[in-house]
């Protein structure tokens, strides 16, 4: 008997800024489970994401947020975890058995940690003007690339040999390195899947500000 995905009863609204990889994470998992969505953006640098009734669905004043016939969510982890559980094959996404569930929750984590303080802070910095360490960005980035383009020689996806979470949460901020002044030149096996998630049915970009890389 085949699983026909539960389908959202009014657009997923999703509270984001386009720029924002966090965003483009849940964006992109919207578009690749066909899940009917609207955005909602935010003009952060006017304090959108601290007013009094935003505070209310996102208590951290973080994007993105989604509502889902009232159901509101933060944390793009979590609710790429919660789209796939509810909307798609969960399994396909999070892990088929304890060995990939394991990979997955790695790369989440990893998206949230490496990630967010290496390519992501890297950004930052060249597109917004963040105060952070710019060249401790750039090398805990070129850490991270390291250790990926090991682990990708040789297989597909990051965590299965399938596009899981753990490739969907990676993605946004890896892709638009270079942004940041982060070069993917010495990676061309990130750069091979970077384009495999690209070729994805549905896949949806996050827009693009100048390479400094």
């Amino acid at each position: 008997m085949s699983h026909s995905p539960a389908r959202p009863h009014a657009p997923v609204r999703l509270y984001r800024t386009p720029k924002s990889g966090h965003c483009h994470r849940v964006q992109l998992m919207l578009s690749l489970l066909a899940i009917p969505y609207e955005t909602v953006d935010l003009d952060m640098a006017k304090g959108a994401h601290k007013a009094p009734d935003y505070l209310k669905i996102s208590p951290l004043g973080q994007v993105p947020v989604i509502d889902d016939g009232g159901f509101t969510l933060s944390d793009s982890n979590a609710i790429i975890t919660y789209l796939a559980q509810r909307y798609g094959d969960a399994g396909q996404w999070t892990g088929r058995d304890p060995f990939e569930k394991a990979e997955v929750q790695r790369w989440l984590s990893i998206a949230a940690g490496e990630i967010a303080r290496g390519p992501a802070a890297a950004r930052l910095v060249t597109l917004f003007g963040a105060s952070l360490d710019h060249e401790g960005a750039k090398a805990i980035a070129k850490t991270l690339l390291g250790m990926m383009e090991a682990h990708l020689g040789g297989r597909e996806w990051l965590a299965a040999g399938r596009p899981t979470l753990a490739d969907i949460a990676a993605y946004s901020y890896v892709a638009h390195a270079p942004e940041g002044g982060v070069s993917l030149a010495d990676a061309p096996s990130v750069r091979a899947w970077l384009a495999r998630v690209e070729a994805l049915a549905n896949f949806v970009g996050m827009a693009r500000s100048p390479d400094l890389a």
